[in-house]
C-alpha cells in the first residue's frame, strides 16, 4: 500500500516537474522573442513614446528644369516650432514669441488654442534669428515641395500628402522614381508622457534615408522661358495654353495651362466645374478649326489633287447636300486659288478640295501627322478624336475639311504637326522629359525617344512653308510682325465649340520662327478667344519676341 502511494506521489512530482519545465521554456522562448527577435521593434516603440518626428523636407525627389533650376523644393522658411502645453504655461516664452513675431496676445492664444501638441510660425528673413533661446520652442529650417509662384504647376502635378503618392503631372507618371523612404526629411525631438519639448536634450540631425534608386528628374523645360509666356498669358487674361518646342531636339521648352492652379491649395478645385486641374495642353481636346486646312491641303498636294494655278469660286457659303456651310468672309472671296485660299481661310475652297480628296484620305493623313493618338511626351495625354465610319459619310466632308465637327485635337498634337513640316517632313520625338538625375543633379540616366523618321515628303513641306509663311506677311495673321527676329511662319484657327453649356469661338495660332531654319515651334489655344487673328496670334508674337531677347542676352 506504501508502495503504491510513493509511486502515485513520484509521478505527480514527475508531471509538476514536465509543467513547470515546459512553462519555463515558455517563458524563455517568450523572454527571446522579446528581447532578441522583437528588440528592434519594441525599442522603436518605446523610444517613439519620447519624441516628436517633425516634416522638415518631403519625401520625395527633386524636379528640376533643364539647366538644373529646381521646380520643386525651392523655398526654404526659418520656422519656429512651437510645443503648445510647454509655452503656453511660460509667461517669459510667451513675451519672448510674441516680440519674434510681432504677433499680439490674442492673435498668438487663438494660434495656441487652435494647434494640436505643436504649432508652427513662419519668420521672417528681417527677424533677428541668431541665438533664439525659446523654452518649449525651436527653430527648424523648412524646405516646401511647392512655392507661391506656381510656375509649370500643371506639369509638376501635386502629391497626395498623407500616402506620399504623385496624382497629376510628373510628380505621378515619375511616382516610382520620386518617391523617397518615409523618414528622409524627418526631424525628430525629445518629448515627455505629456507631449512637452524637454529641454537640455539635443535634437536629432534630419534623416537623409533615401531610396536606394536614383532620386530625381530632369525636364527639357527652360524655366526664364517658362516664367516669361506665363507671364505673358497672364497679361492677356485669357485661359488656353501655350506650348514652345525646340524644332531640331523634339524638346518641349515651356508648357503653360490656363486657369493656373495653386500647388498649396490643391483641395480648392476638386469639386470646382472649371476644370483647373487639367493640363489643356495635353488633357483635352478641341476642334482646331483652320488649322486642320494645313491636314487638307497636305493630304491634296501628297495625292496630287489640286493644281497650285488653278481657280476656286468662292461665294462666301457651301452647300453640301441639306447643309450649308458659311465662309469666314460673309461676302465670298470670289475666284481665289489654292494658296490665297490657305493664306486667306476660305471655307468654301477647302470644303471644294476636301470633297475632291475625300474624308479617308484626309483622316488617313491626319493619323500619319499625330492625330488621334497620343503623342508620349511623358505626362497624362488624351487622344482627342478623329471621325471614323459613318461620320465620314456625306455632308461630314464639309465639317472635316474645315476641322470641325468631330475632329478634336490637343495643342501638343498640333506642335507635334508643326514640328513635322518645321523639320521638312521628319518627326522628331517630343519630350518634356530629359532624364533621372541625383538630388545634386548628376546624370543618372537618359530617358529614351523613339527614332526621328520621314512622315511627309520635303518638297511638299517647303512648299507648304512658302503658305504658311503668307499667313504672316500678307493673311489671317498679318496683323503680327516679327521680321526683326528673322520672320516666322503658322496657321490661325478660330474654331465654334461649346464652352460651359455656351457657343463659343476658341483662337488657335500654331507656327515657327525664325522664317529660316526655324529654331521654335509655338502653339497658342485661346479658349473663347473668337478669333485666332486677334487672340492667339498676338500672343504668339510676343512669346517669339521674348524668347529672342531671353537667348539675346545669355
Amino acid at each position: 500500500m506504501k508502495s503504491f502511494q510513493d509511486k502515485k506521489l513520484l509521478n505527480r512530482a514527475k508531471v509538476f516537474v514536465y509543467i513547470s519545465t515546459f512553462v519555463f521554456m515558455l517563458l524563455v522562448i517568450k523572454l527571446f522573442w522579446i528581447q532578441i527577435i522583437k528588440n528592434d521593434e519594441y525599442e522603436s516603440a518605446a523610444l517613439r513614446q519620447h519624441v516628436k518626428e517633425v516634416r522638415v523636407a518631403p519625401s520625395r525627389g527633386i524636379i528640376f528644369d533643364r539647366n538644373l533650376t529646381r521646380l520643386t523644393n525651392r523655398k526654404h522658411n526659418k520656422v519656429l516650432l512651437l510645443f503648445k502645453d510647454t509655452v503656453k504655461n511660460d509667461e517669459k516664452s510667451l513675451k519672448k514669441i510674441k516680440a519674434l513675431t510681432g504677433y499680439t496676445d490674442l492673435e498668438l492664444n487663438k494660434m495656441l488654442d487652435t494647434a494640436g501638441t505643436t504649432a508652427e510660425i513662419i519668420l521672417e528673413e528681417k527677424n533677428n534669428l541668431d541665438n533664439i533661446s525659446i523654452n518649449g520652442a525651436i527653430l527648424i529650417d523648412k524646405v516646401n515641395r511647392y512655392d507661391e509662384k506656381n510656375i509649370l504647376s500643371h506639369v509638376i502635378g501635386y502629391v497626395n500628402e498623407s500616402d506620399n503618392i504623385g496624382m497629376s503631372g510628373i510628380e505621378k507618371m515619375y511616382d516610382d522614381i520620386l518617391k523617397q523612404d518615409s523618414k528622409y526629411g524627418i526631424l525628430t525631438v525629445a518629448i515627455d508622457g505629456k507631449q512637452r519639448l524637454i529641454p537640455g536634450l539635443d535634437v536629432s540631425e534630419v534623416s537623409k534615408q533615401k531610396s536606394s534608386k536614383s532620386n530625381s528628374v530632369k525636364l527639357t523645360v527652360d524655366y526664364e522661358i517658362q516664367e516669361a509666356v506665363e507671364g505673358i498669358i497672364d497679361k492677356s487674361e485669357k485661359n488656353g495654353a501655350v506650348i514652345v518646342a525646340d524644332v531640331s531636339s523634339g524638346d518641349i521648352i515651356a508648357m503653360v495651362s490656363r486657369p493656373n492652379i495653386d500647388l498649396l491649395n490643391v483641395d480648392n478645385y476638386f469639386k470646382s466645374e472649371r476644370m483647373e486641374l487639367y493640363n489643356r495642353a495635353t488633357e483635352l481636346s478641341y476642334p482646331p478649326g483652320s488649322i486642320f486646312k494645313i491636314v487638307v491641303l497636305l493630304s491634296a498636294l501628297e495625292n496630287n489633287l489640286v493644281d497650285e494655278d488653278e481657280k476656286f469660286i468662292c461665294n462666301g457659303y457651301e452647300t453640301i447636300g441639306s447643309v450649308t456651310i458659311g465662309c469666314n468672309k460673309e461676302e465670298g472671296h470670289g475666284e481665289i486659288d489654292i494658296e490665297q485660299a490657305f493664306y486667306d481661310s476660305c471655307n468654301s475652297a477647302f470644303i471644294q478640295l476636301g470633297k475632291r480628296i475625300g474624308a479617308k484620305k484626309i483622316i488617313e493623313t491626319a493619323k500619319r501627322l499625330g492625330f488621334g493618338s497620343a503623342i508620349e511626351v511623358g505626362l497624362l495625354e488624351t487622344e482627342g478624336n478623329l471621325p471614323k465610319d459613318d461620320e465620314l459619310l456625306g455632308p461630314a466632308i464639309g465639317n472635316i475639311s474645315i476641322g470641325q465637327g468631330n475632329i478634336e485635337a490637343t495643342p501638343l498634337q498640333i506642335t507635334n504637326m508643326m514640328m513635322i513640316i518645321a523639320n521638312d517632313g521628319i518627326w522628331k520625338d517630343l519630350s518634356i522629359v530629359d532624364s533621372i538625375v541625383t538630388d545634386q543633379g548628376r546624370f543618372v540616366k537618359k530617358i529614351n525617344r523613339k527614332d526621328s523618321h520621314r512622315v511627309l515628303s520635303e518638297n511638299i513641306c517647303k512648299r507648304i512653308k512658302i503658305y504658311l509663311e503668307d499667313v504672316v506677311e500678307k493673311g489671317t495673321a498679318r496683323n503680327i510682325s516679327i521680321n526683326e527676329i528673322g520672320g516666322g511662319a503658322g496657321k490661325t484657327g478660330s474654331a465654334q465649340a461649346i464652352l460651359n453649356r455656351k457657343e463659343t469661338v476658341h483662337g488657335w495660332f500654331t507656327g515657327y520662327f525664325p522664317k529660316e531654319e526655324p529654331k521654335y515651334v509655338v502653339t497658342v489655344f485661346i479658349e473663347g478667344g473668337h478669333s485666332g487673328s486677334r487672340s492667339a496670334a498676338p500672343i504668339f508674337e510676343e512669346i517669339a519676341q521674348k524668347i529672342y531677347e531671353i537667348e539675346k542676352h545669355k
